[in-house]
């Protein structure tokens, strides 16, 4: 019997044709985005997340801007308004390079932006959406602290009226792009319930340092925030926001880039164990040419393509207005959990080369495991799907 011919890695991944699923708009925003990661952080992001860091994010910061990748998909003041599935797209390419990458942009876009568009006055979003857009400002989202992830609702972060002030008083935790943000949009509780400002972080009292140590999102800034009798005026407040469906509405945002992200990741560790596994040679032959090999590729094969399918279902919907929570916590959990699968597989194809950053799989890998805690831990999306089944919130 003759081999099969081989099909281009990229080809023979996407074993169900999901390409042809999408317009051209999208797959030329998708061609876009792949460039620019191959050409700006593909060759450095190994090195930058060995070391930790993340040099000139401000510079980086301004070229995302210049490719309309920063609140792309919300409409106006300087926005790209593309289709939320485009957004998608693009955010599964960047977290096929690292999800440090992505989540730079999803802070920036579908957090601190989205917070700002949705819940902001005219004022607000004149002020700072146009700078945000092209990268000039850098903003975070300030919402979890050190007791209080999952509950948010039981946050210690206060804001009190004085005379025409208000005064800001807490700490936030484990916050990406904190400790180089220009703007902060912050989330403290209030006599009238949980309230949302915006706050310049060269604003008095406002500090914020850069948590080390990490194991994962190593190419991620990531900081604490300390607000000490921080004094912003009335007109910092979002006025639209009000109790915690404010901030939650911001986190669907979020949980959405990463639906898509999730596959990137897990397609970059697909395709190099499929490469690998062409390549590599034991006992007289690819390793892809025994069967247990076989076995992990399909099985790998499957999640991913089920993952992809399920993103661009959920992109649809949100294109048309028809997503619902719950559609979002599916999708974060399952996409996110077959990734951080698929990239443990991956490696043990790649054997000892797995755990070396020259191959990115053990990298993808331990950036997921921050990716499958924040923006809702599995569990409480798993309670989420159980409180829709059910009716009974299990988590109250």
């Amino acid at each position: 019997m003759s081999p099969t011919p081989l099909l281009p890695v990229a080809d023979a991944v996407d074993i169900l044709g999901t390409d042809a699923l999408l317009h051209d708009e999208e797959r030329a925003i998708r061609a876009s985005v792949r460039e620019l990661c191959a050409q700006r952080i593909d060759p450095h992001i190994a090195t930058w997340w060995e070391e930790g860091t993340l040099p000139q994010p401000r510079e980086l910061a301004r070229e995302l801007g210049r490719m309309g990748l920063l609140g792309m998909h919300l409409e106006g003041y300087g926005c790209a308004g593309t289709s939320a599935t485009a957004y998608g797209l693009a955010c599964l390419e960047l977290e096929a390079s690292d999800s440090g990458i992505r989540s730079f942009v999803s802070v920036q876009g579908s957090l601190a932006m989205f917070a700002i568009r949705r819940w902001g006055s005219e004022e607000q979003m004149l002020e700072w959406l146009p700078r945000m857009a092209t990268g000039e400002v850098i903003g975070c989202f300030g919402l979890t602290e050190p007791d209080h992830g999952s509950d948010p609702g039981s946050m210690r972060t206060r804001a009190r009226r004085d005379g025409d002030d208000w005064l800001l008083d807490g700490r936030k935790m484990w916050i990406t792009n904190g400790s180089i943000a220009d703007v902060a949009v912050v989330w403290a509780r209030c006599d009238d319930g949980i309230r949302g400002f915006i706050v310049p972080t060269d604003t008095p009292g406002f500090s914020a340092s850069t948590i080390a140590h990490k194991m994962s999102l190593r190419a991620s800034i990531t900081a604490e925030l300390v607000l000490d009798g921080v004094r912003v005026p009335a007109s910092a407040m979002l006025p639209g926001a009000r109790g915690l469906s404010g901030p939650l509405s911001c986190l669907n945002e979020a949980r959405f880039g990463i639906i898509f992200g999730a596959v990137g990741a897990a397609r970059t560790a697909l395709e190099t164990a499929v490469r690998y596994a062409r390549e590599r040679e034991q006992f007289g032959r690819p390793i892809g040419a025994f069967q247990l090999t076989q076995e992990k590729l399909a099985a790998m094969t499957l999640e991913h393509s089920k993952a992809m399918l399920l993103a661009l279902h959920l992109g649809r919907r949100k294109d048309a207005g028809t997503l619902v929570p719950q559609q979002v916590s599916v999708g974060k959990l399952n996409n996110v959990r077959a990734a951080l699968e698929i990239c443990r597989t991956a490696r043990t194809i790649l054997g000892a080369n797995g755990i070396s950053l020259e191959y990115p799989v053990i990298r993808h890998a331990n950036n997921l495991e921050s990716v499958l805690t924040y923006e809702g831990t599995s569990e409480m999306h798993t309670l989420v799907i159980g409180e829709h089944l059910t009716g009974i919130a299990a988590y109250r």
